[in-house]
């Protein structure tokens, strides 16, 4: 892993870690922020349940739901990959690096737009306690940030994409399998965790790429509806 590459990944810990750290960052006390986190997370549900549906595709969708753009907390996930980062270097392919840097870009983007978004509803509703449609699609557009919202939805992409190239790797799931115990014993267990249902997760896809295109194309299709201010923008055929 080149430097540059182990550099990127340090500053977007960094950048991820300050996002959430309620003393340097204060809009995570804001109330609307876990009603936030909950309502999209069943959107995203909802949106992806022809794929929970489907035996096949059912495990990939999962794994993103919880995984990859979720409402979880990833703090000890990161904190394992901080300490790690020289070892990591070493022992796995360049390109799953790549992947679980572009996981935490997403994860901080996310956290930047949401932080952006409580800021917003609070003053939009501040007596209101839960979310609609109406009201989320208000602040989504007076957020604006149209170029983030559509680097958020190509780093969910590149995530995919990284795991499914992950399956056209030699040794890749003997060097999961391998590392297991010892990341357990160092304390690495949420990072371990996270390549390994990644990697199960997409083993089980007949066409990775195909899965992941899908999902790109249906969430740009619902940030452009949002912005367009288009009725029903969650609704596909």
């Amino acid at each position: 892993m080149p430097s540059d590459d182990t550099d990127r990944l340090g500053r977007l810990l960094a950048r991820h870690q300050a996002l959430h750290d309620p003393a340097r960052e204060p809009r995570n006390g804001l109330r609307w922020l876990p009603e936030l986190r909950r309502w999209q997370a069943a959107r995203l549900k909802a949106s992806f349940r022809h794929f929970l549906h489907d035996a096949q595709r059912a495990p990939a969708a999962e794994f993103f739901l919880s995984d990859v753009y979720g409402d979880r907390d990833f703090t000890r996930r990161d904190a394992d990959i901080f300490r790690v980062i020289p070892m990591m270097r070493r022992l796995l392919p360049k390109k799953l690096l790549g992947t679980v840097a572009d996981a935490i870009e997403l994860g901080a983007l996310t956290q930047e737009l949401d932080l952006r978004m409580a800021e917003v509803l609070e003053a939009l509703a501040p007596r209101r306690k839960r979310l609609d449609d109406a009201l989320y699609g208000e602040a989504y557009r007076q957020v604006g940030q149209a170029r983030l919202r559509t680097r958020q939805i190509e780093l969910i992409g590149r995530v995919g994409r990284g795991f499914g190239k992950a399956l056209q790797m030699s040794g890749v799931s003997a060097l999961l399998a391998f590392s297991r115990g010892p990341a357990r014993l160092a304390g690495l267990g949420e990072l371990q965790g996270f390549l390994e249902r990644g990697y199960a997760a997409f083993e089980s896809l007949a066409d990775p790429a195909a899965f992941v295109d899908e999902i790109e194309r249906d969430e740009l299709a619902v940030s452009r509806r949002l912005f367009a201010d288009e009725a029903e923008p969650f609704a596909f055929d």
